[in-house]
């Protein structure tokens, strides 16, 4: 049976449709820096609880923002399989950027797939979408509204999947081989 494999819709922000979720990975931390997407997000998320419009002189960004955030996302549902076909190698101490830990327990820095397992075994790729298209939503309201969603824990979930895909792009990773018995 063959696997239905999802579009990670990259065109409008990448300019091109990326077919494999460490390219996605790799434009996605290629067009911005890790500290800008943390502080976007973070931007986002605490203006869902003012009156105030987040980035009202320029909407637009946040709907560019959002685009690739969902490419993000889609792509870290992928890489949640990648485990058991991919290995990541340690990251030399000279290649080693200020991330260190950052958000990852040591298991985590160690082995960042089990960052996307963990999130996508907590919530669905259409609970982490949600998740996204509420705090914009909310963020970009004139008026403060009351939600009864918890968007703390995907908040979480995806800092870390942003820490580990860093991770991942300043390690080396390795396709491990079948050994078919």
């Amino acid at each position: 049976m063959k696997k239905n494999k999802i579009s990670f819709e990259t065109t409008f922000w990448a300019h091109q449709e990326l077919k494999n979720p460490f390219e996605v990975v790799d434009a996605f931390l290629g067009s911005e820096n890790l500290t800008y997407y943390k502080q976007t997000l973070s931007e986002i998320v605490f203006y869902r609880s003012k009156d105030e419009i987040y980035q009202k002189e320029c909407p637009g960004d946040v709907f560019f923002s959002y685009t690739a955030f969902r490419s993000f996302l889609r792509a870290c549902s992928a890489l949640q399989h990648k485990s058991k076909k991919w290995k990541v190698t340690a990251v030399s101490a000279e290649k080693r950027s200020i991330l260190s830990l950052a958000s990852l327990t040591i298991e985590e820095y160690e082995n960042p797939f089990t960052v996307f397992e963990n999130a996508f075994a907590e919530h669905s790729l259409a609970d982490f979408e949600f998740f996204l298209c509420e705090v914009i939503h909310l963020a970009l309201r004139p008026t403060n509204v009351e939600f009864d969603s918890d968007l703390l824990t995907p908040y979480i979930h995806v800092i870390k999947m942003l820490d580990a895909s860093q991770l991942l792009m300043e390690s080396q990773i390795e396709k491990l081989v079948n050994n078919c018995v």
